[in-house]
């Protein structure tokens, strides 16, 4: 099988392309400077002439809080044009197979947890992240549309709960909060620091699957394409506090210094847990717990990014 995947320089790109089952395929993953997504005619043009059996479309404009309040325009429009225009020009090639990951962010900021699949657009989204969770809503629907009109086309969204990894971003300024912890804590235990801040109280909950939990799922999706449903969530089922990530982080940085709350910042949803019934009727588990995936990711964040800043 011949797949095109986007965003394959990104976390979740690289984490596939890592994959031990990645040989078994054909693998397209054309770089921004080989393939413009934000270019309606290249994406056509590429995909007429690679004629891939599936795509992966995980490519995004991605960032934490701070980037998404900084830059809405940005995570709406760039993620809207990328969407389109590979779901579209897939449609406009007959490639009858796409995965198209979507975001937890695309449900209700005030809807009650777990968060089923059924419940998208059926609220008002989180006002801090809304640019992003609108491309992502109209891309999952776009997929479905396509899927409804012409049965010939599986067009599928999965919705993962946040990730975190390898190939992180561990920018204080643009990267998610597991990775940014991370750098601030090793930070804060190399220059001795004795306290720490946490945006707000640190009682919101957040759901974090590590990035190869991810990869695995792909490949079992791969295999299982035709009975997966059209949207489905990908994550834990359960979740933890922010205090109780930071702490977590701590113990296995190795951090003995104190946490202070600062109020004044935001803090997003106060819980965003996605219902994992449908992936458990679908076949599939999470294999890593979150020490381990720490674990994995402070040892990613030592043996490269801080060697490539060396």
């Amino acid at each position: 099988m011949k797949i095109l995947i986007t965003g394959g320089s990104g976390m979740v790109g690289r984490n596939i392309l890592a994959h031990e089952n990645v040989a078994d395929f054909e693998f397209l993953n054309p770089t921004s400077a080989v393939l413009n997504l934000l270019s309606f005619s290249e994406v056509d043009e590429y995909i007429k002439n690679n004629t891939p059996d599936l795509i992966i479309h995980a490519a995004g404009k991605v960032g934490g809080i701070h980037a998404n309040m900084a830059d809405p325009v940005g995570f709406l429009v760039d993620n809207l044009d990328m969407g389109r225009n590979v779901i579209l020009a897939a449609k406009k090639n007959r490639v009858a197979k796409l995965l198209n990951l979507g975001s937890s962010c695309m449900y209700p900021r005030d809807a009650a947890n777990p968060l089923n699949e059924d419940l998208i657009l059926k609220g008002e989204l989180e006002p801090t992240n809304e640019g992003y969770a609108l491309a992502k809503v109209v891309a999952a629907r776009l997929c479905a549309y396509i899927s409804q009109e012409d049965n010939y086309f599986a067009y599928k969204t999965i919705i993962p709960c946040n990730l975190f990894g390898a190939y992180d971003k561990f920018s204080p300024k643009n990267s998610h909060m597991l990775p940014a912890v991370i750098r601030k804590i090793h930070e804060a235990k190399e220059n001795q620091l004795g306290t720490i801040d946490i945006w707000g109280d640190g009682l919101a909950r957040r759901e974090f699957m590590h990035a190869e939990d991810l990869a695995n799922f792909i490949f079992f999706a791969i295999d299982n394409f035709e009975k997966m449903p059209q949207n489905l969530n990908v994550g834990l089922g359960y979740d933890y506090t922010i205090n109780e990530y930071y702490k977590a982080i701590a113990d296995v940085i190795g951090y003995t210094g104190d946490f202070v709350h600062d109020l004044s910042k935001p803090v997003g949803m106060k819980q965003k847990l996605i219902d994992v019934t449908r992936l458990s009727e679908f076949g599939w588990k999470h294999a890593l717990s979150m020490k381990e995936g720490i674990e994995k990711t402070y040892d990613f964040y030592k043996n490269n990014i801080l060697k490539d800043e060396l």
